[in-house]
């Protein structure tokens, strides 16, 4: 299970709509997206826009780990998430016997509900943003090779 912040729940609910199964997200044919296209089409010119618009951004190339590891300066530092939660949406091992004995992942209606309390850490764009399977391409200029005479 997944702890979702209620917008992101209903987005992805609109996203799914009536589908009762196959892969969540897919290319147009229904196969299996593979991280490498989604992160040299889609990602990574993202974060090269975003780093020629403002420099003091400081984002650099990063992959589908900084996606699982965006939350923990929020959480950590601008929530009151508590620690055993915040050790278990970050998946951090615990380091001692009290760690052992807190059955955080148990209480599913206390984890909905500090999700709800402390926010995404982003805004979600407010207009009406299409998401679908397979987001539009990326265009890129034709290269053009110039043969080397010798």
């Amino acid at each position: 299970m997944i702890d979702l912040h209620p917008t992101v729940a209903a987005l992805l609910q609109e996203y799914i709509g009536t589908r009762q199964a196959g892969l969540l997200f897919c290319t147009r044919t229904g196969k299996q997206l593979w991280q490498s296209g989604i992160l040299r089409r889609h990602l990574h010119p993202i974060l090269k826009k975003l780093e020629w618009k403002d420099a003091e951004l400081g984002i650099d190339k990063a992959g589908s780990h900084a996606f699982r590891r965006f939350r923990n300066t929020p959480l950590r530092n601008h929530t009151s998430t508590p620690q055993g939660l915040y050790k278990f949406w970050m998946g951090h091992a615990g380091e001692g016997m009290s760690d052992l004995y807190d059955k955080i992942r148990h209480d599913v209606a206390f984890r909905k509900e500090v999700a709800e309390r402390i926010g995404l850490g982003f805004e979600l764009p407010s207009t009406n943003v299409v998401v679908g399977p397979n987001g539009p391409k990326t265009k890129s200029e034709p290269v053009l090779e110039m043969a080397a005479s010798v």
